[in-house]
């Protein structure tokens, strides 16, 4: 497990935090500054609106399942879009994640105002999310404390997983030592 919070880890909601925005959600760190605080993505709560509905020149793109993911409760009218492309490309309308980690170092946003087909051929992986998940500064830091979340590192596949709603579980499952027992936390403590 990860000590500090860094651009391209995760923080992982524990089984204590019961806020409707963030519970059993695996949260994708886009921004972190000490002063200014962090910003991030829900990378595993797909919604029920279609990339169609929305933003449809860019529906082809899409990595499934082809729906807006619920980025956060900030600023949900807006759209942010996450791409992997691959290994040393650097296209028009795309902006490397500065993080050190070779989990991300293929991840970057997408400049969503641009037209899409400079970025046709371009990506890998695409997904569209409404809203993101904000902290001033020392506001996570004091959650973390609180225990509301577990720091752990990201794999290559998190940002684009092939079923989103198991997310949560298998990040905690490939953890080392007592943290991977956590994974079989029943949904409701209480009926344990």
């Amino acid at each position: 497990m990860a000590e500090a919070i860094y651009v391209g880890g995760l923080l992982v909601a524990t089984p204590q935090l019961d806020d409707p925005n963030f519970r059993r959600s695996v949260v994708l760190v886009l921004e972190h500054d000490l002063d200014g605080g962090t910003l991030g993505v829900v990378l595993n709560r797909p919604s029920d609106i279609s990339v169609t509905q929305v933003l449809p020149t860019w529906d082809a793109m899409v990595t499934g399942p082809p729906v807006l993911f619920q980025g956060g409760p900030v600023q949900t009218d807006s759209a942010l879009a996450l791409a992997a492309v691959p290994s040393g490309q650097e296209p028009l309308g795309w902006r490397r994640l500065h993080a050190g980690t070779a989990a991300v170092s293929r991840l970057g946003t997408v400049d969503l105002d641009a037209p899409p087909e400079i970025l046709a051929g371009e990506i890998a992986q695409m997904r569209i999310f409404a809203g993101y998940a904000g902290w001033t500064a020392g506001q996570l830091e004091a959650e973390i404390g609180e225990g509301a979340w577990y720091i752990v590192d990201a794999e290559p596949g998190d940002t684009f997983y092939h079923d989103p709603g198991s997310l949560w579980r298998a990040v905690l499952r490939r953890q080392r030592g007592e943290l991977a027992y956590v994974a079989t936390c029943p949904d409701d403590p209480s009926m344990n």
